[in-house]
């Protein structure tokens, strides 16, 4: 009974000290952004074009997991390497690529959760990326989408984006859609 009041107490006294050494240099403090680089809050809009291409024998779009069943989206996963372009024409102007994923996540509705990266490689933003993350209702005209995050000039992004079917093929899943972004970044 001793030995296990006398263990008891040691890690009591452990917790503690490892409660309050937390207060030291090492815990939260208020930084000044300048410091990290960040200025005035700017609100920036570009529009792209996302192009899914399943078909073919160089596809972007890969299906890991098919759907649960031929009536339904639900439960399929795809990975996603798009281009993004300046135009609906897939030739058009390169200026970076989707990278992520999506998966059906409606079982009584044609609905996707989108996991992605707009990664930019060229012009101003060029290496820089915004993070995308929420539900897509596929077949809904305009579908509104979260900013999360981004890098590089896009550091500390947050706002939406709005997806537009242009053109889709049924038959293959291939489709082109107008991505129009609203970022706030430093």
């Amino acid at each position: 009974m001793a030995n296990l009041i006398l263990i008891i107490t040691s890690l009591i006294i452990l917790l503690a000290a490892d409660v309050s050494a937390g207060k030291g240099q090492h815990s939260g403090k208020t930084i000044n952004r300048k410091h990290l680089g960040l200025r005035k809050e700017k609100l920036t809009f570009f529009r792209v074009y996302w192009h899914d291409i399943q078909s073919g024998s160089n596809p972007s779009s890969v299906v890991l997991r098919p759907p649960l069943s031929n009536s339904s989206f639900f439960g399929a996963v795809t990975m996603i390497d798009n281009r993004l372009t300046t135009e609906v024409s897939v030739n058009s102007t390169l200026v970076g690529q989707a990278q992520g994923m999506y998966a059906g996540a409606g079982q009584h509705d044609a609905s996707a959760l989108m996991v992605m990266n707009f990664a930019f490689k060229t012009g101003k933003y060029n290496g820089s990326t915004i993070s995308i993350l929420g539900r897509n209702a596929v077949f809904t005209k305009v579908r509104e989408m979260p900013v999360i995050g981004g890098s590089g000039l896009f550091r500390f992004a947050r706002g939406y984006v709005e997806a537009r079917t242009k053109w889709l093929d049924v038959k293959t899943g291939d489709a082109t859609v107008e991505y129009s972004c609203y970022v706030l970044h430093y």
